[in-house]
Parts: structure tokens; sequence; C-alpha cells
């Protein structure tokens, strides 16, 4: 049974985006008093979750906003609802919502784009509907981004083959970061334009090449993104095949980069055949063993803009126990925990989520081996926001590492900026390591934290500000998450390596 006070409601009339719901229920389980908080479409798997959380729902269809919220109290629950009501009212405001009294949106993309000559539908809906708003979309003509996940391969490939016989962009599905003349798309950095375009089968891939390129001085003049699959051999490349020629045509781009976790070798070449032929140069940022990483593609990438690497920012406290120690690596990005797991690989084995030897995030996270998780997995967000807006999975399995660690441990995390992203991580994060460490100092155990720092000064939660506040908890902060997968495997092995911090 569950204590506590319930609510729960099915409202009708209210639409909202995915990343709305997910930022309002993290808004609302953060008000004082409330133990838990749940808002989303009522789409079946929502209902599902809800139940699974111990509530009580109502009959529902998926066109309804549920609401479940569960609190210490009355007030509790009143304190929930009223942040509720301001944080969808801000999103009214700003959009011209649905509520706005005078004009109604239109029901679907295509009906929208009857009245509007916008070149580029987003779309982030439940799985099951993003499909067909994308066919609307691309049967208009218009170029589409869709952040939703959770729609078939079948559908993608018939999207992006729909996509190139109308001329248009098909990005995604679960494409989350995207940068287009400059305008920021879901989970982006704020870097400056200039002659780099980057085509990205990976989120936190083309995030830590912006910003490494940010940092370097080097903009960028798009980042079109094409969902983790579509290097896949299911997929074909089919959506890189059409940003690469997009960009190739592209006056503002002086050269290109491809970047992706490990590709299907077939469609690697198949697109190297085809960029053989551009008047763009190409360069190739694949993840895979014997592959540059993606610290050392983007230094390659200054290089041929005449450019000069930059040494890569290292902020916080040297780690330095001298001892072998087990390995940590708790991700929110998938990129940057495959960058990663290639990269410690010597320490084998290792207990992972990713790949083909993947196991169960609990029952990698349970083993007595070398760990590394990316809590942004789907298995690991069904019904919940990414980590990378809200971290509390992460954050409980870190409290469990100290209560539970019998050893010397590296903690290796990302922690990743931008649009769309947590407001200021190091809020939550720093008291939860610094816990970690001391519960496990009174048990003469040392943990040792290496943070993977991916954004930019110019982001809203600023890298040196959220670098210093970790370095001051005892981490050891880097711009490169392969160079913090370096140092975390050197401690691992017990070498006392050189960070040059500052």
């Amino acid at each position: 049974m569950t204590s506590g006070l319930d609510h729960v409601e099915c409202r009708q009339g209210q639409y909202y985006d995915s990343v709305t719901l997910m930022q309002a229920s993290r808004t609302v389980a953060g008000i004082t008093g409330v133990r838990v908080a749940l808002i989303a479409m009522a789409t079946p798997l929502n209902l599902e979750l809800a139940e699974g959380m111990g509530f009580v729902v109502p009959q529902a269809v998926p066109a309804q906003l549920l609401i479940a919220v569960r609190a210490e109290d009355q007030t509790g629950i009143d304190a929930g609802l009223a942040a509720l009501t301001t944080a969808l009212s801000a999103r009214t405001a700003s959009s011209g919502g649905i509520d706005s009294g005078e004009d109604l949106r239109p029901a679907t993309i295509g009906a929208a784009f009857a009245d509007s000559d916008a070149a580029l539908a987003l779309i982030s809906v439940p799985g099951p509907y993003a499909a067909i708003e994308a066919f609307d979309a691309v049967a208009a003509g218009r170029n589409v981004m869709i952040f939703s996940d959770g729609v078939s391969v079948e559908d993608e490939i018939a999207l992006k083959r729909a996509g190139r016989d109308a001329g248009v962009l098909v990005m995604g599905p679960d494409c989350g970061t995207a940068i287009v003349s400059g305008v920021a798309l879901g989970f982006a950095n704020v870097v400056r334009r200039g002659p780099v375009g980057i085509v990205a089968a990976s989120g936190t891939g083309a995030q830590q090449i912006s910003s490494l390129l940010e940092t370097a001085g080097v903009g960028v003049s798009h980042l079109l993104g094409l969902g983790g699959r579509d290097l896949s051999e299911r997929v074909g490349g089919l959506g890189a095949e059409l940003a690469l020629i997009a960009l190739d045509a592209d006056p503002d781009t002086d050269l290109i980069v491809l970047v992706s976790k490990p590709p299907d070798d077939q469609v690697t070449q198949r697109l190297r055949t085809l960029t053989d032929g551009f008047s763009t140069p190409v360069q190739f940022a694949l993840l895979g063993f014997g592959q540059p990483d993606l610290t050392q593609a983007v230094e390659s990438v200054l290089a041929a803009v005449s450019a000069s690497a930059p040494s890569w920012p290292v902020i916080g406290q040297d780690q330095r126990p001298g001892q072998p120690a087990q390995l940590h690596g708790y991700f929110a990005g998938g990129t940057l925990a495959a960058e990663a797991l290639l990269l410690i690989d010597e320490l084998a084995p290792i207990s992972t989520n990713l790949g083909p030897a993947a196991v169960p995030a609990t029952e990698a996270l349970s083993g007595s081996s070398h760990v590394i998780v990316d809590f942004g997995e789907d298995e690991l967000t069904q019904g919940r926001a990414h980590p990378m807006i809200d971290p509390t999975l992460r954050l409980d399995q870190i409290t469990r590492l100290g209560r539970t660690a019998d050893g010397e441990r590296v903690l290796l995390v990302d922690v990743v900026l931008g649009h769309g992203a947590e407001p200021n991580p190091a809020e939550a994060l720093v008291p939860a390591l610094r816990a970690a460490a001391q519960r496990m100092g009174e048990r003469g155990h040392e943990l040792s934290v290496i943070v993977s720092l991916c954004g930019t000064d110019a982001d809203p939660q600023s890298w040196h500000c959220q670098a210093v506040a970790l370095g001051d908890v005892g981490a050891l902060v880097f711009a490169s998450n392969a160079q913090a997968a370096r140092h975390a495997l050197a401690l691992a092995r017990g070498a006392i390596p050189a960070a040059s911090a500052r």
C-alpha cells in the first residue's frame, strides 16, 4: 500500500508536447510536500505507468491530459496543482496555446501548413501518433524533425523514402538535437555560426563535437540530426544521404562532419562512396574500435579549416588514489557512454546496457565488475523524462553506490548542458556526490569522481560555472569526454595520470 494523499484527474481539451509535460512533472515533483507526480497524455503506456506507481486511474483516452499527484496532505496537493497551472500557463502564453480563446490550433500538421509558409515541422507527440503527423508534413512538402521516439523502424524507413521522393529532410525519429540556420531545436548547445556542417545519427555526439568546436572558436552552419537508427543495416542511411546532399549544396558550409555511434559497415561504405563525389569535403566521426574518438575527430576538423586545437579545459581536483579500483560509468548521453565503453575496453569484463553484450540496466548495475550504463536508454525512460531533464534515477544510483560500495571506486559521469537540459545540473549532482564520498570514506574507501561536462560557456547553465561547482566538491571535470574516459581508465588500473587541472 501507498501512504499519503492522491489526486488523479484526466482533463479534456488540453494537449501539450512530451517535453513540456516532462518538465511539468519534474516541477510538480519538486514542490515541498509532493512525493511523486506524473503529468502526461493519457496514452495506454502512461496509464499503465500511473497504475504501477499505485494510482487509481479512471478510464481515459490519449487525447486527455493525465494528472497524478501524491503528496503528504491536501496542502501538498494544492501546491503541486498550483505549480502545474503556472508551468502550463507559461507554456500556453508563450505558444498561443490551445486555450487562448480566439484562435483554435489546427488539429493536424497538414492543416497547420495550409495557412503557413514554415519550412520545418517539429513533432513531439506520443510515438504511435508521431509517424502520422510526420507523413502529413512530408506530404505538404516540408522538412520534419521527429523528436518523438516509439516510432517503428518500418515507419521510419517509409518516412525517409517519402522524404527522398519529396526532396525534404526527415530528421528522426528520436532526433533529440538539431541546429537549423542558427536556430537550436531539442537538446542543443549555444554555438556560433560558422563553416562546419554536422550530420548526426547521435544526439550527444553532435553536442560534443559542436561544443568542442565552439571552445576552439569555430562555428557551425547547420546541425542535422538523423535519429540513432539511421546508419543501421535496416534503415540504410536514408536520412544521412539526404542531409549530406543538402549540406553539400549549402554555400555556408565549407566542411561536413558525419557523426554516429558504431554504424553498419556497408552503410558506411555506401555513404563514403556518395560523399567522394561531393564538392564539400566530408569527415567521418564514426565510433568504433580502431576509429578516432570524438575529440580526435574534432581536432582533425580544426586542422582542415586551418584552426588550432586548444588544450581542452580541465577543472577541479586531480584524483590520485594510486591503487586499482572498480569503475562505474553512469551516463545520460548514449553516444558519450558508447565512446567511454570503447575507450575502457581493456577493463573487460564490463557490465553494460549498450552494444552487442548489453544486459538490462538493473543487471548491469547489480554486478561486481566494471560498469557503463546509459540512463537514457529506452528501458529507463519509458514514461519518465530523459535523464538530461530529470536525473532522479542516476542520482539514486549514486546514492546506492555510496551506501554499498565495498572497495575503491572511480565514478565517471557525464553532464550535458544546453537548451532543454536541466537548468542547473550541479545543484542536484553536487550533494549526491558529496554524500556518496562521505559514506564511502566512513568505511575507509575512496571515491574518485571524473566528470565529462559537455557544453559551452554561452549555454544557459554556463560550462565554466558548472565546472567550478563540480570541482569544488572534489570532482575532476573535463570538456572532452574521451579525455575523461581515459583518465578514469588510468585511475581504475591504479595508475596516477596527469590531468593538468586548473
